[in-house]
């Protein structure tokens, strides 16, 4: 949940980070794990003293794509090289269990940070909406794809 506060400070609203943000983050993974999506993937780095580094998951969606779902990696940790490892892996994944499917991912317009990671590794903007969150806010967001090799 840090990397959500740090990520989307000054993005999304205070009352959400600041309040249900823990308990909404714990109800989804706590599903996930239980309940794991086939053909999902969820791949995570520790650091060197064995403690969790980053994390990315990836699912099927609709059409044949691959959403790239979440990609953090816990504060402090930024710049290190675990969420271009963490985004590597988990594009390989995909090519070798979901070959000729393509990579996409929805990161919020003002999260300029994500935007120009993704940018350096290749992905392209493809779309552009308002992302509509259960919580009772909405906020612009772009979608990102990978060229299919």
């Amino acid at each position: 949940m840090s990397s959500w506060r740090t990520a989307y400070a000054g993005i999304m609203p205070d009352t959400f980070l600041n309040g249900p943000l823990d308990d909404d983050r714990l109800a989804l993974w706590r599903e996930r794990l239980a309940s794991p999506v086939p053909g999902s993937g969820l791949f995570v780095a520790h650091d060197g003293d064995g403690e969790l580094a980053g994390f990315v998951y990836l699912l099927p969606a609709d059409g044949g794509r691959i959403l790239l779902d979440n990609l953090h990696v816990r504060p402090g940790s930024t710049g290190s090289g675990v969420g271009t490892h963490l985004l590597r892996r988990g594009l390989a994944w995909v090519a070798d269990e979901h070959p000729g499917r393509e990579v996409y991912l929805e990161v919020l317009s003002a999260n300029t940070r994500a935007i120009a990671f993704y940018e350096r590794h290749g992905a392209h903007r493809t779309d552009e909406r308002m992302c509509r969150f259960e919580q009772g806010f909405e906020l612009p967001e772009f979608e990102y794809a990978w060229p299919v090799n």
